[in-house]
């Protein structure tokens, strides 16, 4: 269980915030400069608050109150940063036991075995930083950092600094770290698809203060009208079901009440699919078109119609099963289709806008391991 209530004020910067979640990935989302890795450094030790609390489990990092403010070393909070960091001058093998050898004997609880099999880098092992890839050096980072045995674990957005290609490797490593080590995770980053995919917990954080706090669907939902450009950062998160694999058409098809949901590529996900599409990539028809070349064709009814004096329109849709799709269209189209409250609606979603970051174990037409 994560615990945090703290305020700084600094020159140009004053935080304010306060939030708690439990296991898995926390994920501290918003604009630059909001706070993000203020609130990574308050939990690491690196600054000090004026006032505050910080819990993690059981341990108090921090009391203002009671006087507690532990150490860095004391708090066994390990970090990963978008540059992985490692020692250029040792090989794999003692970048990990470098993180292992700082932790007491009694307190470590991760076996190396685990985490080298875990992130793949096995083969590794005798080889030196400099020769390995971008998305290898961040596993490496990850694994010394799993085995000083945390009691939490701080990503400072650790795939900005990779390319597209190099992120869609790396996610199926944090993915099974998320799901087989239990510690809990703090986690920064600007992509909504990468924190839709990962995260059990968003916590959205705007000029030093916490906006809201809850799931993927319920935090990354919501008017934007008043803040026109958020329209890029709103989410929907649709829960399905792998179904079938088209392999002469290279696509996988995502089994939703409202309608068969098509992604491009493979997926290994066995059972349950979160799927985020974004509010400004769906668009809307009366019925069901068929001479098109949209093949996601989701039924439902319109729940929710914002407008105001400016070029847009905010409309959300229930869709059958119970999620719920946001989309975003001109008030002029939606004056032209006659759309109000309580109409059924068909929302349509072309596979290329739907980004394979964030469907676990699909990769744009490559098989993820």
């Amino acid at each position: 269980m994560i615990r945090f209530e703290c305020g700084l004020a600094r020159p140009a910067f004053t935080l304010d915030a306060a939030f708690s979640a439990g296991l898995g990935i926390t994920a501290l989302f918003g604009p630059s400069g909001s706070g993000k890795s203020t609130i990574i450094r308050l939990v690491a030790g690196l600054e000090k608050p004026d006032r505050g609390c910080i819990t993690i489990g059981e341990r108090r990092f921090v009391d203002s109150s009671a006087g507690i403010f532990l150490k860095p070393w004391q708090r066994r909070a390990a970090m990963v940063f978008q540059d992985s960091q490692l020692f250029p001058h040792l090989t794999v093998r003692q970048n990990l036991d470098y993180g292992r050898r700082l932790t007491p004997i009694p307190e470590r609880r991760i076996a190396p075995e685990a985490v080298i099999e875990i992130l793949g880098i096995g083969a590794l092992m005798a080889r030196n930083p400099v020769t390995l890839s971008g998305g290898e050096r961040q596993r490496v980072a990850i694994g010394r950092a799993l085995l000083a045995s945390p009691r939490v674990l701080l990503m400072d957005e650790p795939l900005a600094s990779l390319d597209a290609d190099r992120r869609l490797d790396i996610l199926p490593f944090i993915e099974r770290l998320r799901d087989e080590f239990s510690i809990p995770i703090l986690y920064v980053s600007h992509a909504i698809e990468e924190v839709a995919r990962l995260a059990a917990t968003v916590v959205r954080i705007d000029q030093g203060r916490v906006t809201s706090v809850g799931s993927p669907a319920e935090v990354m939902t919501g008017n934007a009208l008043d803040r026109p450009g958020e329209r890029f950062s709103r989410l929907s998160i649709l829960n399905g079901t792998f179904a079938r694999y088209l392999p002469e058409y290279g696509v996988s098809v995502i089994a939703h009440p409202a309608g068969d949901i098509i992604v491009a590529g493979q997926t290994r996900a066995n059972g349950p699919v979160r799927i985020a599409i974004q509010a400004t990539n769906v668009t809307l028809a009366i019925g069901r078109p068929t001479n098109i070349s949209v093949r996601t064709a989701l039924q439902g009814q319109i729940t929710g119609l914002e407008t105001d004096d400016g070029p847009f329109a905010h409309v959300t849709i229930a869709l059958a099963g119970g999620d719920r799709l946001e989309a975003f269209a001109t008030r002029l189209a939606i004056d032209k289709l006659g759309l109000d409250v309580g109409d059924e609606i068909t929302a349509l979603v072309k596979a290329v806008a739907i980004d394979e970051k964030g469907v676990p174990g699909l990769s744009g037409g490559r098989l993820q391991s």
